[in-house]
């Protein structure tokens, strides 16, 4: 009677349209892009302009052969990328005296359960489209007490399991025990309760080490299921970018090359003179459709902000123009000198090397129609349960699956390399 109970509750409150109502608000890029709903897994097809017609001729007809056609590439994705998410209930919690689960306690646990697992998971997939595979880097080498030092420390959280990995390595796993905010660090045990430390003292920075979710390293320096990133399709792979976009070289086509412009020379005192003249030297290099909004971290944020409230001149902003979400971003509306604008996007998962210069239409997120998928056994039952000596446990396993894909790359730019 009990696990019917549990069941029933399961189809009637925890439906698809509410784990997506509940994701898309939390994630800016997907907030503001396509999303293709139409993905039943296997090849993607995403075609994109090659090159366009521009034979022109004074005098005379061109010949024949002389002529400048369409051509449109069909790029492709292999498949997309499944993400988990679990939800635990634990029985004693939702038992009444008479041994039932009483309806009004399942609503009051399941709202807190979804809305922290869903804040958490859209944290994960943010940073992975918008910064890359890894989710944070060691600024100083691992220690054999299980210590880590860190570039972004408010990614992490206790019981977090980390893959700490680095080409020179095999991955090393984790579960965070220990963070101490002031030093940056977080100290890894081998299991989640009880266990010992993690000898961390191989991870080098020499090495580039680096943090991953459980899953996307499959071996020593090898990446395998990840989304894709604004960074990787952004940047050139001389500059740390991947070399394909869809299965097709960036270097074949000048479509797919986002202007990539060196960002070592900003400091807090000149970032939005340099923000805008990577707009331009983006505008010259001829482009059927210009960036509307700058992507960057809370601290280069914070730069900019200070430069507004202070300098003004050329930039120009109000109060009404701010937007701040409750989901992690602040967007800012600015207006050049030239009489064009731009919004300036802090985004919490983004790292501080980066400004990108987006235009949303260029990027699409295909999906399967139906976008979350609740994992479903053959008897019906929507969970799994197991029986530990403490109680019986219910676990949900919620699947994200898609891929994020910049189709037009040539309408954005970034900036790269900022250390100040």
């Amino acid at each position: 009677m009990t696990t019917r109970n549990f069941q029933d509750m399961l189809n009637e409150h925890l439906s698809y349209d509410l784990l997506m109502e509940e994701f898309l608000p939390r994630v800016y890029l997907l907030n503001n892009v396509t999303i293709d709903k139409t993905w039943y897994g296997g090849k993607w097809i995403v075609p994109f302009e090659g090159q366009y017609a521009s034979t022109i001729s004074f005098g005379e007809l061109a010949a024949d052969s002389d002529v400048s056609e369409y051509d449109y590439v069909r790029g492709s994705i292999d498949d997309y990328v499944e993400s988990w998410a679990t939800l635990k209930f634990n029985q004693r919690d939702l038992m009444d005296h008479k041994g039932r689960v009483p309806e009004s306690t399942f609503l009051k646990i399941l709202p807190n359960q979804i809305d922290r697992m869903m804040g958490y998971f859209k944290t994960v997939v943010s940073q992975q489209i918008t910064n890359g595979s890894h989710f944070a880097t060691l600024t100083v080498s691992g220690t054999a007490a299980g210590v880590i030092t860190v570039d972004k420390i408010d990614r992490f959280t206790l019981g977090q399991k980390v893959v700490v990995d680095s080409s020179a390595i095999s991955p090393i796993t984790g579960f965070v025990r220990v963070i101490n905010r002031n030093l940056m660090q977080v100290t890894l045990f081998d299991a989640r309760t009880g266990g010992a430390a993690v000898n961390m003292s191989t991870a080098l920075v020499a090495d580039g080490a680096k943090c991953y979710h459980q899953g996307v390293i499959s071996a020593a320096g090898v990446v395998t299921n990840f989304f894709n990133s604004l960074r990787g399709q952004l940047l050139s792979l001389a500059n740390g970018g991947d070399a394909n976009i869809a299965g097709t070289s960036k270097l074949a086509y000048p479509y797919l090359q986002a202007t990539n412009v060196s960002g070592s020379d900003i400091d807090s005192s000149n970032i939005l003179d340099k923000m805008f003249d990577a707009y331009t030297a983006h505008v010259i290099r001829g482009v059927d459709k210009a960036p509307t909004k700058f992507l960057m971290s809370f601290k280069n944020l914070g730069s900019c902000m200070k430069l507004i409230e202070t300098q003004k001149g050329g930039f120009k902003t109000t109060a009404t123009q701010t937007k701040a979400s409750q989901y992690g971003w602040t967007e800012i509306d600015i207006f050049n000198i030239r009489g064009g604008s731009m919004s300036i996007v802090g985004i919490q998962e983004m790292d501080d090397d980066i400004i990108i210069g987006w235009e949303p239409s260029s990027c699409k997120f295909g999906t399967h129609p139906s976008f979350f998928a609740i994992r479903t056994a053959p008897d019906g039952k929507q969970y799994y349960e197991i029986r530990n000596t403490s109680g019986y446990v219910y676990l949900l396993d919620i699947a994200f699956q898609g891929q994020f894909v910049v189709h037009a790359p040539s309408r954005n730019f970034i900036v790269y390399g900022i250390d100040y």
